[in-house]
């Protein structure tokens, strides 16, 4: 018997994947700390940073993300053994 993820289970682990993250790149760690889980739909988590930009000086990373997206998706498959896509809103 197979569940389905849902975005309240990878919600309920984000802080895991995150640590994962962390413990490989601390400046990407960063670049996601911020996120905000907006929805998880065939296979695709999308991501929302608008808190980010919140600071009068903001802390856009969203190059950095793009350039290492692989890392974060890696984390994610190390936590719940499957394949999901990131995006970001």
């Amino acid at each position: 018997m197979t569940t389905e993820l849902s975005l309240s289970d990878i919600r309920q682990r984000w802080n895991e994947v995150l640590d994962i993250v962390e413990s490989q790149d601390r400046v990407i760690w960063i670049a996601y700390f911020d996120a905000r889980l907006e929805s998880f739909e065939n296979g695709r988590l999308t991501l929302d940073f608008r808190d980010s930009n919140k600071l009068a000086t903001g802390h856009n990373f969203q190059e950095t993300r793009l350039r290492h997206r692989a890392l974060l998706q890696g984390a994610i498959y190390d936590v719940f053994k499957m394949s999901i896509v990131v995006v970001e809103k």
